[in-house]
């Protein structure tokens, strides 16, 4: 489906990357889905603006939303849940996860399920700072167990390429 030209069908909930301001993708406009990863695609239109959707409106370019989905366990510890969970979440111009890119530096959680992640980006002028945080809190928000979800972005230790799994080194030619 990457690289793939769509043209919206209905009026669509978007987020405009990277300064992540709410808009609406009018029915007709045309697009190339540039990313289809996680919980989320990303669309960049004939107008040259990237926005990233969410997959339940994947009908809106006439695709299953069913055909994104993703198979997070739905056993193990709430801890383990979480973990699964984040590596759903994608930056909207790099095909590898957060999790994979080493960008969490820390995840806490309260007996009563609320949780803390202490995060980074790839760089503090990273563009994707307006709206990462807020995607990684949303899911860990959807983990069953979990009350309450907070996202610090953190910039020490600085992020280097020595953060990242050998999976994601792989996956973006760095080996």
């Amino acid at each position: 489906m990457r690289n793939e030209m769509v043209t919206f069908e209905r009026d669509t909930d978007a987020i405009m990357v990277p300064d992540g301001t709410r808009a609406t993708i009018s029915a007709g406009m045309q697009a190339r889905i540039t990313q289809a990863l996680g919980t989320s695609f990303t669309v960049v239109t004939s107008y040259g603006q990237m926005f990233r959707i969410e997959n339940a409106d994947a009908d809106a370019v006439g695709k299953d939303p069913q055909d994104f989905a993703m198979d997070i366990p739905g056993d193990g510890t709430l801890e383990d849940r979480i973990w699964a969970q984040l590596a759903t979440c994608y930056d909207p111009e790099i095909p590898v996860n957060i999790y994979d890119l080493g960008l969490i530096y820390g995840l806490d959680i309260n007996a009563g399920g609320e949780v803390s992640v202490r995060m980074t980006l790839t760089a503090p002028g990273c563009p994707v700072a307006g709206i990462l945080p807020e995607q990684v809190a949303s899911a860990i928000r959807a983990v069953d167990g979990v009350i309450a979800a907070q996202v610090e972005l953190v910039w020490d230790p600085p992020w280097c390429q020595e953060c990242m799994s050998d999976e994601a080194r792989l996956t973006l030619g760095l080996f």
